[in-house]
């Protein structure tokens, strides 16, 4: 591998930074992004079965705030009655699709610097290609005749770069697409629990 990197050249190391910090991302959002952390199945159903009768207090809003992203932004909406209890379903909702746009700011974190990744490398790769065309036109002098090992060298600048551009580059993007899928499906499913809670909470403070 090191025998590779030295054939490759300099140009390649900015290649290797970048593959590091993809891989940093893609785990760091893999852990992130775990259903559990997001939008556990069943969180819903219990908010609904403890708000049947009544909103619960500060301290059971608090817990559910901790829970995940889904608990966030139903809680959300729990503190906006505890606070105030006669304000407007329209004021409800706005305090929940506020807590929604903090909550999809955080799911989107970092997927901006994998795309940039993704983009840039097969530029970072093409730039090594020039680099070793430079040095194959270099090698070829009148005066020598040619220079056969700084020739194999630019070619290996050259191939080397390119292929690990593009190494990096389609990784990068499969899981940025994968990622970029995955927020939007979450999000969806956060604003819908949103709105059934908020239909339920209308329904209680009607019956109340």
């Amino acid at each position: 591998m090191f025998s590779i990197i030295q054939a490759a050249g300099w140009p390649i190391w900015p290649l290797i930074a970048c593959s590091i910090l993809a891989l940093a991302l893609v785990i760091e959002r893999f852990v992130s992004l775990k259903t559990a952390k997001v939008a556990p199945p069943q969180l819903l159903e219990e908010v609904l079965t403890v708000t049947r009768h009544t909103v619960p207090g500060p301290d059971v809003v608090n817990q559910l705030e901790k829970n995940s992203a889904l608990g966030e932004v139903l809680a959300s909406g729990l503190r906006a009655l505890n606070v105030n209890p006669r304000c407007s379903d329209d004021e409800l909702r706005a305090s929940m699709e506020g807590s929604g746009r903090l909550v999809a700011h955080r799911l989107e974190r970092y997927l901006s610097a994998l795309a940039t990744i993704a983009s840039a490398a097969p530029l970072m790769g093409l730039f090594g290609t020039v680099v070793g065309m430079i040095e194959i036109f270099g090698s070829q002098t009148t005066a020598t005749g040619g220079n056969p090992a700084q020739l194999a060298h630019g070619i290996s600048v050259a191939l080397y770069n390119t292929a690990f551009g593009l190494i990096v580059a389609i990784p990068s993007l499969i899981f940025w697409r994968y990622f970029r899928a995955r927020v939007d499906a979450y999000l969806l499913t956060l604003e819908l629990a949103a709105e059934h809670l908020a239909r339920h909470l209308a329904v209680l403070r009607r019956q109340g």
